[in-house]
């Protein structure tokens, strides 16, 4: 089974994935700026967008599901680009397979076990989901009364699709609950990735402390850090301007 993605531009090429929840579509921003000066390959993750569905949810499989589309498209090397979960698949494949990367983006994420997080969203998505609806307004609504942020409702409603009986989750809601203990815990480490590796953190995020230094640096001895300042989580979408300047100027 190889994985759904969009392919434009032209050049090196960069692989980019998405976070939880999300799709190829959520880093359009980053493809299109990249697609003048590089190929890029924009990919669904397994469980998400138009890719398959399937019960494992573990960091190695994820990466090796990349490797077997760099494989299939005859792509030796690439640069490696992935935000929140995509991040860690990212540093996964690493681990996987050093001599495949080229270089390293990691988008607000650190190789460390997080604390759930994600409680109020995944109440959101089953009501959704359970109650079922016949438009996006309708499930807007009634996410609401668990997600006050209308960014992060939006940012959701992109994996609304509609199908004939209604409308209906894109991605695997219900593996993914059943797993989401994995998805918050670390890659698997190996050892030290020597190559060269950018973590970009959002100035007001929390995903990567003083604390994920040690952690960073043992795994992933080549790296620096960039902070993008007045954007959180989702900073591509919050500064793609800055944010796209940095991996430009690091893939450079």
């Amino acid at each position: 089974m190889l994985l759904n993605f969009k392919q434009t531009g032209a050049g090196p090429v960069v692989v980019i994935m998405h976070g939880l929840f999300g799709s190829l579509e959520n880093l359009n921003i980053i493809a299109k700026a990249l697609s003048e000066h590089y190929t890029v390959i924009n990919i669904d993750l397994r469980n998400h967008g138009a890719s398959f569905h399937v019960d494992e949810v573990s960091y190695p499989a994820m990466a090796q599901d990349i490797l077997n589309l760099l494989d299939e498209l005859n792509i030796k090397k690439a640069h490696i680009i992935g935000h929140s979960m995509g991040g860690k698949v990212a540093m996964q494949l690493a681990m996987l397979d050093e001599a495949r990367v080229n270089k390293l983006v990691v988008l607000d994420i650190a190789p460390v076990d997080y604390h759930p997080r994600h409680s109020a969203i995944i109440n959101a998505l089953q009501s959704v989901q359970k109650q079922g609806v016949s438009s996006r307004s309708k499930a807007d609504t009634i996410m609401k009364e668990f997600i006050d942020e209308m960014g992060v409702r939006q940012f959701l409603l992109k994996s609304l699709s509609k199908f004939e009986n209604g409308y209906a989750w894109k991605f695997n809601l219900n593996t993914i609950v059943e797993n989401y203990s994995k998805i918050i815990s670390n890659i698997n480490e190996t050892h030290s990735c020597q190559c060269d590796t950018l973590f970009i953190k959002g100035n007001n995020s929390d995903y990567i402390l003083p604390e994920h230094r040690d952690a960073i640096v043992s795994l992933f001895p080549n790296s620096k850090a960039k902070v993008i300042h007045g954007a959180g989580h989702w900073l591509h979408a919050e500064k793609p301007q800055a944010v796209n300047r940095s991996i430009i100027d690091f893939l450079q």
